[in-house]
């Protein structure tokens, strides 16, 4: 019986974990940010130590068990917001002592990477995996749960900072990506061709100078319809993600790809991304909808590994920011 914490920015999580199943799972969500246009760090360290005793005894509750049932228990150590991972971890560290179990620090993008394995569908290795989140956009050649290798990042904006600049450009709330793929929804794709980004490192990322331009076009086609300029920007941010991805894959010769993180419950992005992997031949992975988010189920699914073979963390681990 494994207890996973995840608390790596404004989401507050607990999940309940045996044998590789889900037993409970509680995720808090932190509305109080959305009018100040991002995540304000304090309030959101101040709200975890609130919600997450509380995340824990409604996690127990559903799966009708008790502390004393915990063989270990997990915490995301980073990357993150360090006054919001310090609440878990140290809650996580703190409930270990106290029981005498072991404790597991968890990378929040490995986490993010084992998502997949939520999936009903079986995930198998080498695969080559994007993580596209809010605060990240990393591209990792997994050998196995345990073994991953970065092979590409951005070097500026990651691709969901980038949707929220966008939509707080036009004056929408946050977080702006699920305000720009409403909007585009009814919108002309091909309205505006925008240029994809180059990098000196081929599978690196660079998501500032599309952003500029969305400003620039704005500025350019006063009278295009919203809808046309949001749907353009949206498949050019798809296009050019798929094709750093599925040509990674190629160049090391992996024929199975994922896609997790936050930008991975973009339903335009997975049916373009799912559309190119079938024409071109590999095999796609997509997280649950449910499992997009920060979650505290991926976090049990990467300490699970861990706890099997052996790998815990000391109690005076401290947690990152980077």
């Amino acid at each position: 019986m494994l207890l996973a914490i995840e608390t790596s920015c404004d989401d507050t999580a607990a999940c309940l974990y045996q044998d590789g199943q889900v037993l409970s799972h509680v995720v808090y969500r932190q509305e109080m940010h959305a009018s100040f246009g991002g995540v304000i760090p304090e309030w959101a360290s101040r709200e975890h130590e609130v919600k997450l005793p509380l995340a824990i005894q409604a996690a127990l509750s559903q799966a009708e068990k008790s502390y004393s049932d915990l063989k270990v228990v997990a915490a995301a150590q980073g990357p993150g917001l360090i006054g919001s991972l310090l609440i878990g971890s140290v809650y996580a560290r703190a409930l270990a002592a106290a029981w005498g179990i072991p404790f597991i620090g968890v990378h929040h993008l490995e986490a993010h990477v084992l998502s997949l394995e939520l999936s009903e569908r079986p995930i198998s290795y080498p695969i080559l995996v994007l993580v596209a989140t809010g605060g990240h956009t990393h591209l990792f050649r997994v050998l196995h749960p345990l073994r991953m290798e970065l092979v590409g990042r951005t070097i500026d904006d990651a691709v969901g900072e980038a949707f929220d600049k966008v939509a707080a450009s036009l004056g929408l709330p946050y977080p702006g990506g699920p305000q720009i793929e409403t909007i585009a929804q009814s919108g002309d794709k091909e309205a505006i061709a925008f240029p994809l980004p180059h990098t000196p490192n081929p599978w690196d990322f660079s998501f500032s100078g599309l952003k500029t331009a969305f400003l620039y076009a704005r500025q350019k086609y006063p009278d295009l319809p919203l809808s046309d300029l949001c749907a353009s920007w949206q498949h050019t941010v798809a296009v050019y993600l798929t094709e750093k991805l599925i040509g990674a894959a190629k160049a090391f010769q992996i024929s199975r790809i994922g896609l997790v993180g936050g930008v991975a419950a973009n339903a335009y992005l997975r049916q373009y991304l799912h559309t190119q992997a079938a024409a071109q031949g590999y095999d796609l992975y997509l997280a649950p909808m449910a499992y997009c988010m920060d979650n505290a189920a991926m976090i049990a699914v990467a300490a699970w590994h861990r706890y099997l073979n052996g790998l815990y963390s000391n109690l005076t681990d401290p947690p990152f920011a980077r």
